[in-house]
């Protein structure tokens, strides 16, 4: 459940306490009384939701979980480096989910309250761990973590962490916007080249091979995400760098001024580039829902 402030509590409180007062002078209608209180309750959790911010890991409790969730902290900033076996690539978590997850560019705060949850790609419900392996397989290009492990425990417990105040089984998470572009423009490739070399190559290098898990990924070629990962759908990677990119004002670009065209320009030309194949992408969206943009084909197109 929600940590309502002092004043919110009140409120919920004051609402109980007429809802019963409700109840004692009509007792006819004893469900609508309590429903009334429920959704009463409901907006004041909702309203505090508008926006989330996560403990800070200077609160992190001493002893074995706090350790553990240090370590998780560890492993989405430093993925390639902590697990070398299980990443194939050169990124981290934090390559896309920035700041270990804890800043806009795509939030992973109160991921653990929505899961289990339904996915269209894998065609069955996942748990938080399953959703975990998914990255290390496509957009780290590695092996999945055992679900047991010191590693996969640490990375579930730093997520719980993050995710501290969020109610279990939440609708929606008003604070994560979604890095999508719904009708993405036809990318002109020789305009994404030359935007590339003026205002991202600094970071990521001319070749595309980056910098670093976190100063300028590889976005391209064997260091990079594959075939598989969500970001090698051109929505998917236009949304993101529309949103994101570049980090700061680069070759006269700044941040969130690109506009829907120059994104897909961009998007078009880095996925054009070769990168890791995945060895199970035909088997994805098995139900047959796959959207439009997916860039391999599927076994469920083909029934």
């Amino acid at each position: 459940m929600i940590k309502l402030t002092k004043t919110q509590k009140g409120y919920v409180l004051t609402i109980v306490a007429s809802a019963f007062l409700l109840a004692g002078c009509n007792s006819d209608k004893p469900a609508e009384a309590k429903q009334s209180t429920k959704t009463q309750e409901a907006t004041v959790e909702q309203t505090a939701m508008k926006s989330y911010q996560p403990p800070s890991l200077d609160k992190v409790p001493e002893g074995p979980l706090g350790d553990s969730i240090k370590y998780g902290y560890k492993l989405m900033h430093e993925t390639n480096t902590v697990v070398p076996n299980n990443v194939g690539n050169n990124l981290a978590c934090s390559s896309c989910h920035g700041t270990a997850g804890t800043d806009a560019t795509s939030p992973l705060t109160g991921v653990t309250a929505v899961y289990p949850a339904y996915n269209p790609r894998a065609g069955k419900v996942l748990t938080i761990e399953d959703r975990i392996n998914g990255c290390f397989k496509r957009s780290m290009n590695g092996k999945p973590l055992e679900a047991t492990s010191d590693e996969m425990r640490a990375m579930v417990a730093y997520l719980n962490y993050i995710s501290t105040d969020v109610p279990i089984g939440i609708k929606e998470r008003p604070w994560v916007v979604k890095n999508s572009m719904q009708n993405v423009p036809k990318p002109d490739l020789a305009n994404g080249e030359k935007q590339f070399q003026q205002s991202c190559s600094q970071c990521h290098g001319a070749d595309g091979s980056g910098t670093g898990p976190t100063t300028g990924p590889a976005l391209w070629g064997d260091k990079s995400f594959n075939i598989g990962a969500g970001m090698g759908r051109i929505s998917t990677a236009a949304g993101y760098i529309k949103r994101n990119m570049p980090l700061g004002e680069m070759g006269g670009i700044k941040q969130g001024s690109l506009s829907d065209q120059q994104a897909a320009d961009l998007a078009g030309f880095i996925l054009a580039k070769e990168r890791p194949d995945f060895a199970e992408k035909a088997n994805d969206w098995p139900l047959g829902d796959a959207p439009a943009d997916v860039p391999y084909e599927l076994k469920s197109s083909k029934k």
